[in-house]
């Protein structure tokens, strides 16, 4: 078929009199039934590439999508081109045995062109029995970066597809389609699906009319947002966060202050899913707050702003989430938010997954915060990062982003460059930006140490200036193309021909100051209370009996008792049950439990010391009376909301979680798991478990510290809770 009949076709069916970008060049390809991998940027007309081919060749197209919204997107497009609805089907679980039913006659008809499955669909051997019958025009993996594992959205139902395609017995061509593709994921696609010969077809990933902009997360970032859209009244937009939490919260947020907002996330059911999307695509809805669950296919073109609450874990998926503001080439401004909290977040996440696969996620994270801190083009280093050049002075929307348009000042650094550069070959090229920069800062870790690179006469010689000096001079010399890093080694950084030519002869180098978004910590505000003279003697003593009950019973030392009440035995010398019982933080459970040792030694301590013990050793309030105390644990058992047991206490939230506080140290479980389900995943769980099993203190000021913000105190607070509820009551 020569281009002027394919135009006619493509009138016919579309509507459009002429092909956009390299959709002709592909098209021409499938129709020879050759291999074709496609990288084009989101709103590219990928789609367009195999839907035509297969509505004009005889035979059904399978087109393999990861999501049922896509899916679905795809199929009301093409029956609302067609006159016959049977022209485009869905293959999944969700359909019933009639509908099943009529997909397979249509198919069998021949009226049906195209057939989108889930890969998970695809694997059943009833479907692919069923499709070793029928005439298979050519199979179609769209978004197939999900095949790889250094893609964005990784699904391991994806790397099967070669071994399914084997059992149709017959010669099918394939057609690979991706919007985000590295290098590397594009070796890694054409490699598992075994079309090492396919033709590549590679579109510009520039989007000129986007304009990109990275401000600083503080904890105004609600009423930032807020005055961001107000100032953009009346159009299309979407927010991104990582948390459904955070999404329903934001989405409220702005609903109270008269935004049209509404929430998207995978753990609304799918009628409100679907309702909320419908509503986004027909302008009844102004703002999606979602999490990556929603957009991926979603083919709305004028959607003004996208707003990332929470950085992305890659600069994949980034450009992916980005890329649907301004599809139909008008305005799109793309406002990301970044704290270096939310990356150490992220890292703390990934801490228990398997090796290879926190080595992948590292190095796509660091890339990512290289991107947010850089001052140079942010378009040249996300066209660099998909392996593109560009040119700022010629290419389209060279000054479309923050760094360009409000410009750093910059300053000579051939000593600096020179100074690195001669590390990286000194050192053989066995480092990642990390330890690089350790090394010219003279500081040790075990890696450095087994290479003896604390030896070299580099070791030690970029003290003159700080860590994050040179991180950012690492990253405006690999976008200027004097290093690279080796994917293969999970980020290894590597001299380039021209990086050695700079070393034989240097010339200026005008770096760029970066940017530095750490906030300044919170100050703590201590409170010291005044304290009575302790008996350090004994407190010694009851230290060392706290250490070994804890050992017998395999719980952290505070899990027996808190260190204040120890303070408070070393005060007022308990000798009974009952005494002790009164001793703040005790409570009946706990005395019962842990006391018996406890009270013989400060007896024992008493007697030998001749102690005089005071008089007026009061009877304490727990701070919860009898009734109240019954109430809590009752509303708690029924799994009330905390803030609506608090609000009809009348009292706050941090007054209540004080009162259940009181509740657990003295002894008494509170199960409080159906509130916190709500607040932490499975591996924010974990981490706080493993911090709690692991110190040696319960204090609250410590975990703050120790997670460096990543928790609220009240979060931290209630999972002491639970976590003293579980392994000390």
């Amino acid at each position: 078929m020569n281009i002027e009949e394919l135009k006619i076709q493509l009138k016919r069916h579309f509507g459009f009199t002429d092909f956009k970008g390299l959709q002709k060049e592909v098209i021409t390809n499938v129709l020879k039934k050759n291999d074709s991998f496609v990288t084009m940027p989101t709103g590219g007309g990928k789609s367009l590439c195999y839907q035509l081919p297969a509505l004009i060749q005889e035979g059904t197209a399978i087109v393999v999508s990861p999501l049922i919204a896509l899916m679905k997107n795809q199929v009301d497009t093409l029956r609302g081109i067609s006159d016959n609805n049977g022209i485009a089907h869905v293959l999944n679980s969700s359909l019933n045995k009639t509908e099943t039913a009529q997909v397979k006659k249509d198919i069998l008809s021949g009226t049906t062109k195209l057939l989108y499955v889930a890969p998970e669909s695809l694997s059943k051997q009833e479907t692919i029995d069923f499709l070793k019958a029928i005439k298979i025009s050519f199979l179609a993996v769209d978004e197939a970066h999900c095949i790889s594992e250094w893609g964005h959205d990784f699904r391991p139902e994806y790397r099967n597809l070669r071994i399914i395609l084997e059992q149709f017995k017959q010669s099918v061509p394939i057609i690979a389609l991706t919007a985000t593709a590295t290098p590397k994921v594009q070796e890694d696609i054409m490699k598992n699906l075994a079309i090492s010969n396919a033709k590549i077809f590679k579109a510009s990933f520039n989007r000129p009319n986007l304009y990109y902009e990275v401000r600083t997360k503080t904890n105004q970032i609600d009423s930032d947002i807020i005055r961001f859209i107000k100032n953009n009244t009346g159009k299309s937009g979407i927010i991104y966060c990582l948390a459904r939490k955070k999404v329903e919260e934001l989405a409220q947020t702005l609903q109270v202050n008269n935004i049209n907002a509404l929430p998207y996330h995978a753990g609304l059911d799918a009628k409100t899913r679907v309702k909320n999307q419908d509503f986004f695509l027909k302008d009844d809805c102004d703002v999606i707050v979602a999490t990556i669950a929603f957009g991926m296919g979603i083919d709305k073109p004028d959607v003004r702003f996208v707003i990332h609450h929470d950085i992305p874990k890659s600069i994949e998926s980034y450009y992916q989430e980005t890329g649907r503001a301004g599809r139909d080439g008008g305005e799109g401004h793309c406002l990301a938010f970044y704290s270096y909290k939310d990356i150490e977040k992220l890292e703390k996440f990934m801490s228990g997954k398997p090796i290879a696969e926190q080595e992948i996620g590292m190095a796509l994270l660091s890339d990512m915060v290289a991107y947010a801190e850089t001052s140079v083009s942010r378009r040249k280093f996300i066209l660099h990062y998909f392996g593109e050049d560009f040119d700022n002075e010629t290419g389209e929307g060279g000054q479309m982003d923050d760094n360009m348009r409000f410009p750093k000042k910059k300053f000579e650094a051939i000593n600096e460059l020179t100074l690195l550069l001669r590390s990286v070959k000194e050192t053989k090229e066995l480092y990642k930006p990390k330890e690089l920069v350790k090394i010219l800062l003279g500081e040790t870790n075990a890696l450095i140490k087994s290479h003896k690179t604390d030896i070299l006469s580099v070791f030690g010689s970029g003290k003159s200036k700080d860590s994050q000096f040179w991180m950012a001079l690492i990253r405006q010399v690999l976008v200027k193309g004097y290093l690279k890093k080796d994917i293969e080694t999970y980020g290894l950084i590597l001299i380039t021909p021209k990086g050695k030519e700079f070393l034989k002869s240097p010339e200026s180098f005008m770096m760029t100051e970066d940017h530095n978004y750490k906030q300044l910590e919170d100050s703590q505000i201590n409170i010291n209370k005044p304290k009575q003279a302790l008996d350090n003697g004994l407190m010694k003593l009851l230290i060392n009996l706290r250490k070994q009950v804890a050992s017998q019973n395999e719980v952290p030392p505070y899990a027996v008792f808190q260190e204040n009440s120890l303070e408070e035995m070393c005060l007022k010398y308990p000798i009974s049950l009952e005494e002790l019982v009164n001793i703040n933080g005790v409570g009946e459970g706990k005395a019962k439990r842990y006391g018996k040792e406890f009270l013989k030694i400060i007896n024992r301590y008493v007697e030998e010391n001749e102690i005089l013990r005071p008089d007026d050793l009061v009877v304490k309030s727990t701070g919860v009376n009898s009734s109240l105390k019954l109430y809590l644990i009752q509303s708690i058992d029924r799994k009330l909301l905390l803030e609506d047991i608090s609000d009809a206490k009348g009292m706050t939230l941090d007054e209540l979680i004080s009162e259940m506080e009181t509740i657990i140290f003295s002894g008494t479980k509170l199960n409080i798991d159906y509130y916190l389900e709500d607040i932490f995943d499975d591996d924010q769980m974990e981490e706080l478990y493993n911090y709690f099993i692991g110190s040696n203190s319960d204090s609250i000021k410590d975990a703050i510290d120790y997670f460096d913000g990543d928790y609220e105190e009240e979060e931290i607070r209630l999972y002491r809770i639970k976590f003293l509820s579980e392994i000390a009551n």
